[in-house]
């Protein structure tokens, strides 16, 4: 995947003008791929290395120079990959703003600092109640789950993947906040984080009650739920700073702004979600969402055009699953033999539903 990057970005330079679009978008919904996956592989292994190399640190009492580098370098790989993936994701989208390199850096912040009171938490009462602490994460995990399933997610083609889909989101979930869904997020980011304070709360305080005292003295053992505290406290500031000053939409108290590379934004409609200065680009989400009003964009006529008798939903991720392999293979052959990218038309209630011609390089 990474070399097919390199190759379609090279594409997009060497190319004549009317490809560089072409190659320029399909590399970047490749690096959103590239980015999705390494995010699942962040968490589902630096995560847990993470509060075990914490953990034996707390029960040792004592931090050699290789525990400790490891256990930075965890700690900054799932922050870093959290804020690339949202730069990368609405770059790689043409409704959405995009991140900017000083919102990027605060985002970083800001997840570092929660991540990190959230892995210390885990590791001092771990350190203690090992069997409770697997417990705690088995029932968290199936709460968060439940969670994200009750707010309906429409990712998968069945059933079951859309439950595996959320259940591998519930582990995202037992360390941070990551948006699902399209639209306005502010309450249950606030849910969220009221959960997790009460928790890591909960966590620091059983441990400083109940911790080996013969190991921890009672200064170092304050010292860590000070750490613990204004750790989530420094994230919990980052996060207003992003929101406030740094989001993509503009800032809270300022005017918008806009602009990116090989296109024009324009301003948003009221009440349209970009319009929602607290709305977060769901993940998995690579490219643009339906049109709400399939008429304002008039189909057009030159070029081929293949259509589909089958409605669309509401993101492109589902035709790499639907459309086999026998489609896909005729839409690149017309690429290369029409001077126009071929497009895609889906049934519809009123007037056919086309899709941007970058969207068919499925």
């Amino acid at each position: 995947r990474y070399l097919r990057t390199l190759y379609l970005g090279l594409q997009s330079r060497w190319q004549a003008e009317h490809r560089r679009r072409h190659f320029y978008w399909r590399m970047m919904f490749e690096s959103a791929d590239i980015s999705m996956l390494r995010l699942l592989e962040t968490f589902l292994k630096s995560a847990p290395q993470l509060v075990l190399q914490l953990s034996i640190m707390v029960q040792q009492n004592s931090v050699e120079p290789l525990q400790g580098f490891s256990a930075s370098a965890s700690l900054l790989s799932l922050a870093w990959m959290i804020a690339s993936y949202q730069k990368v994701l609405r770059d790689s989208r043409e409704d959405k703003m995009p991140m900017s390199y000083k919102g990027a850096v605060v985002q970083i912040l800001w997840h570092l600092f929660t991540i990190a009171a959230r892995a210390i938490a885990f590791a001092l009462f771990a350190s203690v109640f090992q069997l409770y602490f697997g417990i705690f994460i088995v029932t968290h995990w199936c709460i968060m789950t439940f969670w994200i399933i009750q707010g309906e997610t429409d990712f998968c083609m069945s059933k079951w993947e859309e439950i595996i889909y959320n259940m591998v989101v519930g582990i995202i979930y037992i360390f941070c906040w990551f948006n699902v869904k399209e639209g306005r997020s502010r309450y249950r980011m606030c849910i969220y984080y009221v959960i997790t304070l009460s928790e890591n709360a909960a966590l620091t305080v059983l441990w400083f009650l109940y911790y080996d005292r013969k190991t921890i003295s009672d200064f170092d053992a304050l010292i860590l739920v000070c750490v613990v505290s204004s750790s989530f406290a420094l994230g919990i500031f980052f996060m207003f700073i992003y929101y406030c000053l740094l989001h993509p939409n503009g800032p809270m108290f300022g005017p918008h702004s806009g602009g990116c590379i090989f296109r024009q934004r324009p301003a948003p409609a009221p009440g349209s979600p970009a319009d929602a200065r607290d709305s977060c680009v769901p993940v998995f989400q690579v490219r643009p969402c339906a049109p709400p009003a399939p008429a304002a964009r008039a189909p057009r006529t030159e070029g081929p055009v293949i259509r589909i008798d089958l409605p669309r939903k509401k993101y492109p991720a589902w035709d790499a699953h639907f459309i086999d392999r026998r489609l896909r293979k005729t839409i690149l052959a017309l690429e290369y033999a029409s001077p126009t990218t071929p497009r895609l038309q889906y049934r519809t209630p009123g007037a056919p539903q086309e899709v941007l011609e970058y969207e068919t390089t499925v």
